[in-house]
């Protein structure tokens, strides 16, 4: 899960710099999804596992859940600072612990309960709505905020298939899917909006791609090990990449908000990672 809290950082950072360039959301999806296409299919031909899989229908469900939670994430990485629209995303772990108890009736320690406290509250300190806090200064594109929201429940609802799905399938099985389904629909939406990448774009898109599927192949086989709740916990990390890459590359220099918002966010990971330890050592 670090790994992949790391790619998919890598990921965001590229996907911003893509769309400063005028590259439409949808065709930096199509792009993604190529590579990993040809990557699964590469990967599963050489382990000799069959490509479809066993259970077809929540395969596909996942694809698709998926590729609706990507254009939601991509849009708000394009509209919004990359540490605030990396932020947003983390109220996925509050989806997957409602979802995960519902679907796969898995209970949610106290541990992971305070995180989803902790990280709620910081969402807010972020935001500060204003029925809240009264008038603020900062302001958000709201369409941008309310696709980021999007992108963290679509993102837990795929956690939970994945969760569901690791019990028969290969990890690169259950990957393989999301291109199989947002390629074309990707490519149909797209029609006649593509804009052709110039130079260092195309090496850009490659990145994102490469860098994607390995951020999903270490979430998927991080969700072999834990439960869905527990396992998202860590990728709270990427909180801290975005921040650390927004300031680097776009010299996007992070509100006291949000790094108090951050704070409280990686408290709560903190404090549920400790109390997992806790619980299995006793």
């Amino acid at each position: 899960m670090l790994l992949s809290a790391l790619a998919f950082s890598v990921m965001a950072l590229f996907v911003k710099a893509v769309g400063r360039a005028g590259i439409p959301v949808i065709e930096i999806v199509a792009a993604r999804s190529v590579v990993s296409l040809l990557l699964s299919y590469v990967g599963l031909k050489h382990l000799g596992i069959p490509l479809l899989g066993n259970r077809k229908g929540l395969l596909f469900a996942r694809g698709f859940v998926g590729f609706i939670a990507l254009i939601c994430v991509f849009y708000a990485v394009t509209h919004l600072p990359l540490a605030e629209a990396t932020v947003l995303q983390y109220l996925h772990p509050m989806f997957t612990a409602v979802l995960a108890f519902i679907f796969l009736r898995e209970i949610a320690s106290k541990g992971a309960i305070v995180c989803v406290l902790f990280s709620f509250v910081g969402l807010l300190v972020i935001l500060k709505p204003p029925l809240l806090f009264g008038t603020t200064t900062i302001e958000y594109d709201g369409i941008a905020i309310l696709a980021a929201l999007a992108g963290a429940l679509g993102s837990a609802i795929a956690y939970t298939l994945v969760r569901k799905l690791n019990k028969t399938e290969h990890p690169l099985v259950i990957i393989l899917y999301f291109p199989l389904v947002s390629l074309p629909l990707s490519i149909v939406l797209l029609w006649n909006n593509f804009v052709m990448p110039d130079g260092i774009v195309w090496f850009y898109l490659l990145l994102i791609g490469l860098a994607t599927q390995l951020g999903q192949y270490g979430l998927t086989k991080s969700m072999q090990t834990e439960t869905a709740g527990r396992a998202t916990s860590f990728s709270y990390l990427q909180v801290v990449f975005a921040i650390v890459f927004g300031v680097i590359f776009y010299e996007e220099i992070p509100s006291i908000e949000t790094l108090i918002g951050a704070g409280l966010i990686i408290a709560g990971a903190y404090i549920n990672v400790t109390w997992k330890m806790k619980a299995k050592s006793s």
